[in-house]
């Protein structure tokens, strides 16, 4: 008898040799879901392929989810974009078809609203799309709540599932 089980997963923070796994990641999740480059997606992003520059900044944070020493997922938080001082975003979460439904995501989610609460913020925004329905229902079970018009800055025009959560 042969058992279906997922090899131990490890989520920590960011280092700098993880940018091109989690980069190769975000582009495969996309393709995946028909999310293109060419569209107002985070796969398009020109800071893709340097997140760990990008999230080593005071008030954000990221955290990849690593198994069998490979990058196979991630999520991170950031304030927004052209917002106020008080606005988390949540960011480039991402997991590889072979994490989905184990409850990283949530454990993502979770760490990253921590620190948006111990960085001082008091609500946390995001935008995803409609092709991404297991991520809206884990955000909604969560707390996130519909907006109807975009915050801040963030440059994905084609994200048109916005959600926003006081912490």
């Amino acid at each position: 008898m042969t058992t279906n089980t997922t090899p131990p997963v490890q989520v920590r923070p960011i280092e700098a040799k993880d940018n091109s796994g989690i980069a190769a990641v975000i582009r495969e999740v996309s393709a995946e879901h028909g999310l293109t480059a060419d569209k107002g997606y985070a796969v398009a992003d020109p800071i893709l392929d340097t997140l760990f520059e990008v999230y080593n900044q005071p008030r954000s944070a990221y955290w990849v989810v690593e198994m069998e020493g490979k990058i196979v997922g991630g999520g991170g938080i950031s304030q927004l974009a052209g917002g106020d001082n008080q606005t988390a975003e949540l960011q480039k979460m991402y997991l590889a078809s072979v994490l989905r439904g184990k409850g990283l995501a949530k454990k993502i989610v979770l760490m990253s609203l921590e620190f948006a609460k111990q960085q001082g913020y008091t609500r946390c925004y995001l935008e995803t799309t409609k092709e991404l329905q297991a991520a809206i229902k884990l955000y909604e079970k969560l707390g996130f709540e519909f907006i109807d018009e975009p915050l801040g800055n963030t440059g994905h025009s084609d994200c048109e599932i916005r959600m926003l959560k006081i912490l």
